[in-house]
């Protein structure tokens, strides 16, 4: 927790639930009559309501981005690096809106939510979304906050996946794309590691058919297992070698199964943790998510026709060592942007991280994504 406020700290900053009351039609048939995002604002919207930046967050995040709540907290908003005065995404000349998107279970709408149905939770009756249900959302959260256009759609992972939607079904609507470490579609490879994600939970003996709430139950075990998967993906190996390599957590081996390497201990530590914040049920709707979106399949499977669509300009970066979202997927979304005569930069980062780069204070990757925004920034004015 911090003594002070840091320097280039959004400071303390107050989530705000915003309230629907018009239906939301979704994609698998079903609507939401109503629904509720929470989101959180940083630095001020100008005259001309053209500096508005929406930063959309990834499988497990939320609104809170920068900043901090209280002097209590142990860290601040999952992307303090990026969001604040002088930083990339500069709030002396941005206006940020970030949010928890539907489905999620850190304010908005989901399966922890109350289904005014039933009266309880909508637990596993709470529908399927898309990104294009995700999008629609933003749509009208951009309609409730007044701006027309946002300057940039900001994201990393899943939240790249929204920026490039934005693009296509918003086309005026925003004027640059940003998507860092994403992909047009999910290769097979990751829906799998999905799967095994989701049978991690539904296999837990105190999952109940999703209804676990009503047993004031939950399937800690299970979404414990779904992030120890997939923080391993999140990870290169040489990242891992290199913080742990093969160090025991004692000084010999014990002979049994319970923890003998650092490794070990490390992931056990990262399930636990995220079981005892996070909704199994939210888990299964987050990575359905991933497995679903491809924008190409409108479009006769062709990513350029896709994106013929689009006006907004484009940003892409990609890190050497992400093996869950390699820079060959972010290269066949160039490729395509190229071949539709979209304005395209594209950066690719030497890092030895994984797909957590994305989040992290790399230098080269911090220069370029600051030299574009500085770009969006000079059109705002």
């Amino acid at each position: 927790m911090p003594e002070v406020i840091p320097a280039g700290s959004v400071g303390l900053v107050e989530p705000k639930a915003i309230h629907f009351d018009q239906s939301l039609a979704l994609n698998c048939g079903e609507q939401l009559d109503g629904f509720q995002l929470m989101i959180e604002t940083y630095g001020e919207l100008n005259p001309a309501r053209s500096n508005a930046v929406l930063i959309c967050h990834a499988l497990s995040g939320h609104h809170h981005a920068a900043g901090y709540h209280c002097m209590e907290d142990r860290k601040p908003g999952w992307w303090d690096n990026c969001i604040g005065p002088g930083k990339p995404i500069d709030t002396h000349r941005f206006f940020v809106v970030a949010l928890n998107n539907l489905g999620g279970c850190h304010g908005s709408t989901g399966p922890t939510s109350h289904n005014p149905k039933t009266g309880n939770a909508y637990g596993p009756d709470f529908p399927v979304v898309t990104v294009v249900d995700w999008v629609n959302s933003q749509a009208m959260l951009a309609d409730y906050l007044g701006i027309e256009q946002w300057a940039a759609v900001v994201g990393g992972s899943l939240g790249g996946m929204q920026a490039l939607q934005w693009s296509i079904a918003y086309p005026e609507r925003l004027r640059h794309a940003i998507i860092i470490a994403s992909a047009a579609r999910l290769s097979a490879q990751n829906i799998a590691f999905n799967e095994v994600a989701r049978q991690a939970i539904m296999s837990d003996d105190q999952f109940f058919g999703g209804r676990y709430l009503e047993e004031n139950s939950m399937p800690r075990k299970g979404l414990g297992l779904a992030r120890m998967v997939g923080h391993i993906t999140y990870l290169s190996d040489d990242a891992m070698g290199s913080k742990f390599g093969r160090e025991l957590k004692n000084e010999g081996f014990s002979y049994d199964y319970n923890v003998e390497f650092q490794i070990e201990s490390y992931l056990r530590y990262q399930g636990e943790s995220f079981s005892g914040s996070f909704d199994a049920n939210t888990y299964l709707l987050m990575t359905r998510v991933l497995d679903y979106f491809d924008p190409a399949s409108d479009y006769g499977n062709s990513l350029s026709s896709a994106l013929s669509r689009a006006t907004a300009k484009f940003f892409l970066a990609s890190f050497s060592t992400d093996w869950r979202f390699s820079p060959e997927r972010s290269r066949e979304i160039v490729d395509a942007l190229i071949d539709a005569g979209k304005d395209v930069n594209y950066l690719e980062v030497d890092a030895a991280h994984g797909h957590d780069a994305f989040l992290m204070d790399i230098p080269r990757y911090m220069r370029g994504l600051t030299a574009y925004m500085n770009r969006v920034a000079e059109e705002c004015l």
